[in-house]
């Protein structure tokens, strides 16, 4: 099943929907580093078109003919980003009515869109719901003097004489680290689909939890086993928190997986602080000196998932792109841990000077939970197709009656 990437970033959404069986025909990004990365890896393969450049001056009208399943992407999230400026619609960075766009030309079978928590702020609101009415009827489109809330209001008024949307369209608020990723990253997915398709598709169920990982670490010690490492003391405010565990589940263990851990992550890894570790044998992790401790900025614990790597290299307001230890010591994440911490494979490559691959990297979608959105919808479709395919079937089979 053919797809379009837009805002593609350093490439993670369209990694894990190419592993959930979507093919990029098309990939769309502004930034030249990303641009750079996205070449280098198997985006340069002859099937896929890498187009730099203000995603405003692209043209779908070459793509129109081809068969495009599903178009993906996370809209710039500065508009909306908890750490940004909050402009949301008067932000020249909000690239949702460029989603909205791809959609309406390509008129895809589906569409996935990703983006920050912030974009579900009460102060948001009316502006999000704008968002959500023109995914669900992308055809009723803005006039150029026409400001968004009169826009809205006619969005609003089709929908009371059409009540059927033209996409079907959830969203839906997820911790990355409940899907097999070792981050604690909260995020918005919008999932639509054609109205003619009517897909049976729910979004996936977690996978992990925090409830395992505090079972593993401190009734049944198996997470410090598996490291050869000895427990740390607990803490008040961790032993409270078991005390209720094995209040709630008493001598059964939780049923989902652990969240995975900073640890988990990053275990296999040569040090990039030794002179006798082979580091530099392993792509993008190169040490970087200066990590430093100050109010507010104190890393990701080791034995946790890290906090949401951000866009930055140096200040990120929590110090999420350092690495913290159990005496304390601190010190910054290297590129390839950080694409560990995204789920990216080791053979994928990221172009650009340290700070410009962490921006990548900060802004992707973790590599396993686009996999996971993915193949849920891949699923869909394929039984859509299935079903679809049998139909035809029964509609061209002659009535016995009438054979010759």
């Amino acid at each position: 099943m053919e797809s379009v990437e837009l805002f593609a970033g350093g490439g993670g959404l369209a990694i894990g929907l190419e592993r959930a069986g979507f093919r990029p025909h098309t990939i769309i990004e502004f930034n030249r580093n990303a641009c750079k990365t996205l070449r280098q890896n198997y985006l340069a393969s002859d099937h896929t078109a890498v187009f730099e450049g203000d995603i405003r001056q692209f043209d779908y009208q070459h793509l129109q003919t081809a068969p495009i399943r599903l178009v993906s992407g996370g809209p710039p999230c500065q508009p909306f980003s908890l750490g940004g400026n909050h402009r949301a619609h008067n932000d020249d960075r909000d690239m949702f009515p460029e989603a909205v766009r791809a959609v309406r030309e390509l008129q895809p079978h589906a569409f996935i869109f990703e983006n920050v928590k912030g974009l579900l702020r009460s102060s948001f609101a009316p502006y999000f719901d704008y968002i959500l009415s023109q995914l669900r009827y992308p055809s009723i489109t803005k006039q150029p003097e026409e400001d968004w809330e009169s826009h809205a209001a006619r969005l609003s008024a089709h929908q009371q004489l059409q009540p059927t949307p033209e996409y079907q369209l959830s969203y839906h608020l997820v911790n990355a680290a409940d899907y097999g990723v070792p981050q604690k990253r909260e995020r918005v997915f919008m999932v639509g689909f054609r109205r003619d398709i009517k897909p049976q598709w729910a979004f996936p169920a977690p996978t992990h939890s925090e409830d395992a990982l505090l079972w593993s670490k401190w009734i049944t010690g198996s997470y410090w086993q598996r490291h050869g490492v000895s427990a740390p003391v607990i803490d008040k405010k961790t032993a409270a928190k078991v005390a209720k565990l094995q209040k709630r589940y008493r001598d059964q263990p939780p049923t989902s997986l652990p969240w995975l851990t900073v640890r988990d992550a990053l275990s296999d890894l040569p040090d990039p602080q030794s002179v006798a570790s082979p580091a530099n044998s392993v792509s993008n992790h190169d040490f970087k000196p200066g990590a430093r401790i100050y109010p507010g900025h104190t890393g990701s614990y080791i034995d946790e998932p890290s906090k949401a790597l951000k866009a930055g290299a140096h200040g990120v307001p929590g110090g999420e792109n350092m690495i913290r230890y159990h005496d304390g010591s601190v010190r910054y994440f290297t590129v390839r841990e950080s694409a560990r911490l995204q789920t990216f494979p080791d053979s994928y490559v990221l172009e650009g000077a340290w700070g410009e691959a962490m921006r990548q990297l900060g802004n992707a979608v973790p590599v396993q939970l686009a996999k996971m959105v993915g193949e849920s919808v891949f699923r869909s479709l394929a039984q859509w197709d299935e079903q679809w395919d049998e139909s035809t079937k029964e509609n061209s089979v002659m009535p016995a009656s009438s054979a010759v």
